[in-house]
């Protein structure tokens, strides 16, 4: 839980690292948490969340789509900071946008170790 409330804590902070859990504690709890919540409002509401027919729909949508918009800044930061703890820049992040090939390495990057050498340690205020 120390992970994801670092995830929340730490949604502006670019300029820092972030350990394997770090990432992957977040990652995995925001796509499963993600997934129940939708499925329970749309399932409340009888039909797809995209689908607006009144200013109830309206009002959810809005609010399903600016959480997701702050998920998106936190999970962005904490790409990078997980970059960072590889000893890599953010702008590595962009590997993401080549088809298929991209996507891969920027998961195969995700899961490499800590280098204690990074140059972004320096401004890290937890350690593990």
């Amino acid at each position: 839980m120390k992970s994801y409330h670092e995830f929340w804590s730490k949604m502006f902070v670019w300029n820092a690292t972030a350990t394997r859990t770090q990432y992957w504690v977040p990652v995995i709890l925001n796509w499963i948490l993600g997934g129940i919540l939708m499925n329970l409002v749309e399932k409340l509401q009888g039909h797809s969340i995209e689908e607006i027919y009144n200013f109830s729909d309206l009002s959810t949508n809005t609010v399903a789509k600016l959480i997701a918009f702050l998920i998106w800044i936190a999970t962005i930061t904490l790409k990078v900071r997980r970059l960072h703890d590889t000893n890599r820049s953010a702008g590595w992040i962009l590997i993401q946008f080549v088809p298929i090939i991209g996507t891969i390495w920027f998961f195969v990057l995700m899961l490499l170790p800590t280098t204690p050498e990074s140059r972004w340690t320096k401004n890290q205020s937890y350690v593990e």
